[in-house]
């Protein structure tokens, strides 16, 4: 049989049964479901994961090794609390290491969330060591501002708020904007063949964002893959054969049921460098708007950064949208010691 390798967490809180994993394989993926479900529910948190998005989700993760990057923490045997670490390559130069840690609410206090996010920094600091150049390093988490329990855990370890990002939401009611397009530009459907076009544009577009990352193959199968692919709401403008800008709405069903709520998104906004300022993306965004009360949406919501260059944040405001919900990126410097051990916080044990 071949021996499994299990994680040293220093630190791991002295709870009876308390023991960790890593991932065995797709049978882990409805228990990290439920464990996600938990936790959401107890925070309040008003979005929804299915099963079959998680599993998606999984198939096609880039800069992330499941059987090494899952740590999972489990008491007598049954799942309380996993995390996930991946990395992402910041253009021009640099590493954002990224990490989340989901906990059952019975052991919100317990410290098993330190404990863990410990364990990734660690784990972290084995990765970067094979990145070189002399580029930024630094871990990065995403906190919604209910999540108080991971907010005090990143705060405690040293790591600073850098900025926010919001969900956004406007509604659908009453009378909607009605904004054509510049001249020469057109809305027309995307077939098959034009989704690899559409997916350069966003990425090329994407470079002018606030530290924008590489992007590879696993991305693009993932975009293709998700629940969100929903290619007959989208609005794209064409010039000739040339995308100028795009809006990819979608709609989640059992997020509207399970919250009683008939809300469409439009998301994935970009316009071409070409035709920036000549208000494209505010017709798109229109469009969009009467499309989604046509498929019996009563409000539109979208997410943006609030660093965002391209002055998004307030094109969204001018479009009717408010803030709803707040999103903190925590950052904190990673140090690389030359020596550090590629195998570092593990041990071998036969089974």
């Amino acid at each position: 049989m071949v021996d499994e390798v299990f994680p040293q967490v220093k630190g791991a809180p002295d709870v009876p049964g308390l023991a960790f994993r890593f991932y065995r394989g797709e049978e882990d993926i409805p228990l990290l479901h439920a464990v996600t479900e938990r936790e959401t529910a107890a925070n309040g948190q008003e979005h929804t994961f299915t099963l079959e998005d998680m599993r998606r989700y999984y198939r096609h993760l880039s800069n992330c090794d499941l059987a090494r990057d899952l740590l999972i923490a489990e008491v007598e045997g049954e799942m309380v609390a996993f995390s996930r670490a991946w990395w992402l390559e910041i253009i021009p130069s640099g590493y954002a290491y990224r990490f989340f840690v989901t906990v059952m609410p019975e052991l919100e206090s317990s410290g098993l969330r330190l404990a863990m996010l410990r364990w990734n920094e660690e784990h972290f600091r084995s990765i970067a060591s094979a990145h070189a150049g002399g580029g930024s390093k630094n871990l990065e988490v995403w906190v919604e501002d209910v999540e108080r329990d991971m907010t005090a855990c990143l705060e405690r370890e040293g790591y600073q708020r850098l900025k926010p990002s919001y969900l956004m939401r406007r509604s659908l009611t009453g009378k909607l904007p009605d904004i054509p397009l510049p001249e020469g530009l057109e809305v027309r459907p995307v077939g098959q063949r034009d989704y690899r076009k559409l997916w350069d544009a966003d990425v090329d577009a994407c470079r002018d964002s606030w530290e924008p990352i590489v992007v590879d193959e696993n991305h693009y199968q993932m975009w293709l893959d998700s629940l969100q692919f929903q290619p007959e709401l989208w609005r794209v403008a064409w010039d000739d054969d040339e995308i100028a800008g795009a809006v990819q709405n979608h709609i989640i069903p059992e997020e509207n049921a399970k919250f009683n709520r008939r809300r469409g998104y439009t998301e994935n906004i970009h316009v071409g460098r070409k035709w920036r300022g000549r208000g494209v993306a505010k017709a798109l965004i229109a469009s969009s708007f009467r499309l989604l009360k046509e498929r019996g949406m009563d409000e539109a919501a979208l997410g943006v950064d609030t660093k965002n260059p391209t002055g998004a944040l307030n094109l969204y405001k001018f479009m009717g949208f408010e803030v709803a919900k707040t999103t903190h990126l925590y950052r904190k410097p990673l140090r690389v010691t030359a020596c550090q051990s590629p195998s570092s916080g593990l041990s071998r044990c036969s089974s």
